[in-house]
C-alpha cells in the first residue's frame, strides 16, 4: 500500500478538510509512490485523513480528492464528480456557459473546466489531475456529447509540477473562435489564444451590476481586454463608453464585439497604457460619470503583495481623480493574495489621496458557478467593487 503519514503537529487547516498536504507535513512515506499515483493519508495517531494524489516534485506533496475510505479513485469516480458538478450549475441556473469544474471548491484540485455552450476548455494544473486527463475528457464525452474540447495548458505553474506547457484540441479539431450569449449580448470568445480559457466568465454577474448606474453616462473602461463590461454600459443606456487596453489583439476583438452588438456608435476602443492615460487625463482635467477598472492581477506571489496593493491603490487613486461629482468608480481585483478587507482598506486610502468621498453601492465577489469553500482560500479570489463618489 502507498500510504503517507503525517507529522504530529500540522497546520488546522488540515483538520478542517483543506485537500493540500504540503511536504514539510509529511513524517513518512511508505510504497514509493510514483508521481501522480493515488496514496492514502494518516494523521500521527493513525487515523484516516483522505486519498489524493502524490507528487514529490511539488511543494505540494499531496492533495486530497476523497475523505472516504471506500471510495476508489477511477474513471467511475470522475464520471460521478462531473456529474455533480453539472448538478450543482443547473441548479443555480449556469446552463448554458459555465466554470463546470472549480478545482478545490469542486473537490477536484487544480482542475479547472469552462463550458462555453457545447464547447469545453480545460486546464490540468498538477500531475496527478493530468493523469487522469483521458477520465475526464470520457466523463464530458459521456455527460454532454459536446462539439468540442479544447487544452488550455500554456501556463507556467504546470512546470512546478514537473509538467510542460501545451495546449491544442482534445477531441476532433473545430474552429476555436466561438460566439456566446452573455446577459442578452453575444461576445466573440477565442478558445485557443484568449487569456486564461478564452473569457472570464467569473465576472459575468458583476456585469449586470452596472446596470441602472450607466444610464445616459459618459463612461470610461480600463483594463478592457475584450470589451464585455463596455459593451454591457453600451447595452445599458451609456451615452458614450470609451474601453482601453494595452493590448490592440484585446481592442481589436472588442470593438469587433462591438459591431457584433450593433453598438459601435456608442462604445469604441483604443489600444493605450492605462496607467499613463489615466495620470495624464488627471492632469487635463478630463471627467467621466462612470470610471470602470478591471485590472489584471498585480501578483501571483506573496513576496511581491506590497507591489499589489501599491498597484491597486494608484490604478483607483488615478480612476477617481477622474470621476464627476455624483458619480462612480466600478473596480476589481482578481488576486486571492489580496484579501476583501485588504482590498476595501486600498480603494479608502486612494480615496483619501484623491480628497474624494466615498458610499459604497455594492460589494460582490465571483459569480456563483465559481463557488467560495470557507478556509479555502484560494477559492474567494474576486473582488468586486462599486462606490460614488463625491
Amino acid at each position: 500500500m502507498k500510504k503517507v503519514h503525517l507529522k504530529r503537529k500540522i497546520a488546522n487547516r488540515l483538520a478542517g478538510g483543506h485537500p493540500w498536504i504540503f511536504a514539510n507535513e509529511v513524517e513518512k512515506i511508505e510504497g514509493n509512490p510514483e508521481p501522480g499515483a493515488i496514496v492514502d493519508v494518516y494523521f500521527f495517531d493513525g487515523k484516516f485523513v483522505g486519498k489524493g494524489y502524490f507528487n514529490a516534485q511539488s511543494q505540494i506533496i499531496v492533495r486530497i480528492l476523497t475523505n472516504d475510505k471506500k471510495v476508489e479513485i477511477n474513471e467511475d469516480f470522475f464520471l460521478n464528480k462531473i456529474q455533480d458538478c453539472w448538478r450543482y450549475r443547473q441548479k443555480l441556473g449556469y446552463i448554458e456557459n459555465c466554470r463546470l469544474v472549480f478545482g478545490e471548491a469542486d473537490g477536484l484540485p487544480q482542475l479547472i473546466i469552462d463550458k462555453f455552450n457545447d464547447h469545453f476548455v480545460i486546464q490540468t494544473l498538477a500531475l496527478g489531475i493530468d493523469v487522469w486527463k483521458p477520465a475526464i475528457i470520457k466523463a464530458l464525452q459521456t455527460v454532454f456529447n459536446p462539439l468540442g474540447i479544447f487544452e488550455r495548458n500554456d501556463v507556467p505553474v504546470r512546470e512546478l509540477e514537473g509538467l510542460p506547457q501545451q495546449k491544442g484540441f482534445l477531441s476532433e479539431p473545430f474552429e476555436t473562435k466561438i460566439i456566446i450569449n452573455e446577459n442578452g449580448l453575444q461576445f466573440q470568445v477565442d478558445l485557443e489564444n484568449g487569456q486564461k480559457t478564452g473569457y472570464f466568465l467569473d465576472q459575468r454577474d458583476n456585469r449586470r451590476a452596472i446596470h441602472h448606474i450607466v444610464k445616459d453616462a459618459d463612461v470610461l473602461g480600463a483594463f478592457t481586454y475584450t470589451g464585455t463590461f463596455e459593451i454591457h454600459a453600451a447595452h445599458y443606456g451609456a451615452k458614450s463608453v470609451l474601453g482601453l487596453d494595452i493590448s490592440e489583439k484585446a481592442v481589436e476583438q472588442a470593438n469587433k464585439n462591438a459591431e457584433l452588438n450593433g453598438l459601435q456608435n456608442i462604445v469604441h476602443f483604443d489600444a493605450a497604457n492605462a496607467f499613463d492615460v489615466l495620470k495624464q487625463w488627471g492632469k487635463e482635467n478630463r471627467r467621466y460619470d462612470v470610471v470602470m477598472l478591471d485590472p489584471p492581477a498585480f501578483t501571483k506571489s506573496r513576496a511581491n503583495i506590497q507591489k499589489a496593493i501599491t498597484g491597486y491603490k494608484e490604478i483607483n487613486l488615478r480612476g477617481m481623480k477622474l470621476v464627476n461629482p455624483g458619480g462612480f468608480l466600478v473596480t476589481s481585483s482578481c488576486t486571492n493574495l489580496v484579501p476583501p478587507q485588504l482590498f476595501l482598506q486600498i480603494i479608502e486610502m486612494a480615496a483619501k489621496d484623491a480628497r474624494r468621498k466615498i458610499r459604497q453601492v455594492t460589494f460582490q465577489t465571483q459569480a456563483a458557478d465559481h463557488p467560495i469553500i470557507w478556509n479555502m482560500e484560494n477559492t474567494q479570489y474576486l473582488k468586486f467593487l462599486i462606490v460614488e463618489l463625491s
